[in-house]
Protein backbone atom coordinates (compact mmCIF):
# COMPACT_ATOMS: atom_id res chain seq x y z
CA UNK A 1 0.00 0.00 0.00
CA UNK A 2 3.03 2.52 1.02
CA UNK A 3 3.99 2.18 -2.44
CA UNK A 4 1.15 2.71 -4.06
CA UNK A 5 0.15 5.80 -2.06
CA UNK A 6 3.49 7.12 -2.28
CA UNK A 7 3.55 7.10 -6.07
CA UNK A 8 -0.01 8.54 -6.11
CA UNK A 9 1.29 11.15 -3.70
CA UNK A 10 3.88 11.74 -5.97
CA UNK A 11 1.82 12.03 -9.45
CA UNK A 12 -0.73 14.30 -7.45
CA UNK A 13 2.09 16.65 -6.24
CA UNK A 14 3.15 17.22 -9.80
CA UNK A 15 -0.12 17.94 -11.46
CA UNK A 16 -0.94 20.39 -8.28
CA UNK A 17 2.64 22.32 -8.88
CA UNK A 18 1.75 22.64 -12.28
CA UNK A 19 -1.61 23.48 -12.06
CA UNK A 20 -0.28 26.03 -9.55
CA UNK A 21 2.53 27.34 -11.98
CA UNK A 22 0.04 27.37 -14.62
CA UNK A 23 -1.97 30.92 -12.73
CA UNK A 24 0.97 32.38 -11.83
CA UNK A 25 1.66 31.09 -8.26
CA UNK A 26 5.16 30.24 -7.00
CA UNK A 27 4.90 25.94 -6.49
CA UNK A 28 7.68 26.43 -3.90
CA UNK A 29 6.78 29.00 -1.31
CA UNK A 30 4.07 27.33 0.93
CA UNK A 31 1.66 28.33 4.38
CA UNK A 32 1.48 24.85 6.01
CA UNK A 33 4.61 22.73 4.72
CA UNK A 34 8.28 24.66 5.27
CA UNK A 35 10.11 25.81 2.55
CA UNK A 36 13.08 23.79 1.42
CA UNK A 37 15.23 23.97 -1.54
CA UNK A 38 13.87 21.65 -4.36
CA UNK A 39 10.30 21.10 -2.02
CA UNK A 40 6.99 22.48 -4.01
CA UNK A 41 5.73 23.69 -0.60
CA UNK A 42 2.72 24.73 -1.93
CA UNK A 43 1.92 22.48 -3.99
CA UNK A 44 2.40 20.33 -1.27
CA UNK A 45 -0.08 22.54 0.70
CA UNK A 46 -2.80 22.46 -2.09
CA UNK A 47 -3.05 18.54 -2.38
CA UNK A 48 -3.92 18.17 0.95
CA UNK A 49 -7.46 18.59 0.24
CA UNK A 50 -7.69 16.03 -2.24
CA UNK A 51 -5.26 13.70 -1.35
CA UNK A 52 -7.76 11.46 0.46
CA UNK A 53 -10.73 12.14 -2.36
CA UNK A 54 -8.26 11.44 -5.16
CA UNK A 55 -5.11 9.83 -4.13
CA UNK A 56 -6.31 7.19 -0.98
CA UNK A 57 -9.42 6.90 -2.67
CA UNK A 58 -7.63 5.86 -6.44
CA UNK A 59 -5.07 3.25 -4.84
CA UNK A 60 -8.32 1.52 -2.78
CA UNK A 61 -10.04 1.44 -5.71
CA UNK A 62 -6.76 -0.18 -7.69
CA UNK A 63 -6.36 -3.12 -4.52
CA UNK A 64 -9.89 -3.21 -4.39
CA UNK A 65 -10.65 -4.15 -7.67
CA UNK A 66 -7.77 -6.53 -7.88
CA UNK A 67 -6.01 -4.20 -10.87
CA UNK A 68 -2.49 -4.84 -8.68
CA UNK A 69 -1.79 -7.69 -6.55
CA UNK A 70 0.95 -8.76 -4.12
CA UNK A 71 2.73 -9.90 -8.15
CA UNK A 72 2.80 -6.25 -9.04
CA UNK A 73 5.80 -5.93 -5.75
CA UNK A 74 9.55 -7.23 -5.31
CA UNK A 75 11.36 -6.64 -2.16
CA UNK A 76 14.79 -5.54 -2.30
CA UNK A 77 17.60 -6.79 0.04
CA UNK A 78 17.53 -3.62 2.03
CA UNK A 79 13.41 -4.54 3.18
CA UNK A 80 11.96 -1.72 0.20
CA UNK A 81 8.92 -2.72 -1.41
CA UNK A 82 9.05 -1.99 -5.33
CA UNK A 83 6.66 -1.97 -7.53
CA UNK A 84 7.00 -3.69 -11.00
CA UNK A 85 7.45 -2.16 -14.44
CA UNK A 86 4.02 -3.82 -14.90
CA UNK A 87 2.49 -2.43 -12.16
CA UNK A 88 3.59 1.14 -12.78
CA UNK A 89 2.03 0.93 -16.30
CA UNK A 90 -1.33 -0.63 -15.04
CA UNK A 91 -1.49 2.50 -12.40
CA UNK A 92 -0.50 4.95 -14.73
CA UNK A 93 -3.04 3.52 -16.97
CA UNK A 94 -5.76 3.62 -15.00
CA UNK A 95 -4.60 7.07 -13.63
CA UNK A 96 -5.01 8.33 -16.79
CA UNK A 97 -8.72 7.15 -16.78
CA UNK A 98 -9.27 8.40 -13.53
CA UNK A 99 -8.49 11.73 -15.08
CA UNK A 100 -10.77 11.95 -17.41
CA UNK A 101 -13.90 10.90 -15.25
CA UNK A 102 -16.03 13.57 -15.29
CA UNK A 103 -17.46 15.25 -12.15
CA UNK A 104 -19.72 18.05 -10.50
CA UNK A 105 -16.90 20.89 -8.59
CA UNK A 106 -18.96 21.46 -5.50
CA UNK A 107 -18.30 25.19 -5.21
CA UNK A 108 -18.26 26.15 -9.18
CA UNK A 109 -20.94 23.72 -9.88
CA UNK A 110 -19.85 22.58 -13.19
CA UNK A 111 -18.59 19.38 -14.67
CA UNK A 112 -15.19 19.20 -15.31
CA UNK A 113 -12.58 16.46 -15.12
CA UNK A 114 -11.03 14.97 -12.24
CA UNK A 115 -7.61 15.53 -13.72
CA UNK A 116 -8.59 19.51 -13.69
CA UNK A 117 -9.91 19.89 -10.24
CA UNK A 118 -6.11 21.06 -8.53
CA UNK A 119 -6.29 23.35 -11.57
CA UNK A 120 -9.58 24.79 -10.82
CA UNK A 121 -8.45 24.68 -6.83
CA UNK A 122 -4.86 26.61 -8.10
CA UNK A 123 -7.38 29.05 -9.70
CA UNK A 124 -9.23 29.75 -6.99
CA UNK A 125 -6.43 29.86 -4.67
CA UNK A 126 -4.90 32.96 -6.86
CA UNK A 127 -8.25 34.54 -7.38
CA UNK A 128 -8.08 34.54 -3.67
CA UNK A 129 -4.79 35.93 -2.85
CA UNK A 130 -5.61 38.12 -5.51
CA UNK A 131 -8.55 39.37 -3.32
CA UNK A 132 -11.07 38.56 -6.30
CA UNK A 133 -12.83 35.95 -3.82
CA UNK A 134 -13.69 36.95 -0.27
CA UNK A 135 -12.82 33.47 1.35
CA UNK A 136 -10.88 30.36 -0.68
CA UNK A 137 -13.55 27.71 -1.34
CA UNK A 138 -11.59 24.63 -0.48
CA UNK A 139 -12.57 21.34 -2.30
CA UNK A 140 -14.92 19.44 -0.29
CA UNK A 141 -16.20 16.13 -1.72
CA UNK A 142 -18.53 12.93 -0.61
Amino acid sequence: MNALLSFAYTLLANDTAAALEGVGLDAYVGFLHRDRPGRASLALDAMEELRGVYADRFVLSLVNKKIVDEQDFYKKESGAVMMTDEARKKFLDAWQKRKQEKITHPFLGEKIAWGLVPHAQALLLARYLRDDLDEYPPFLWK
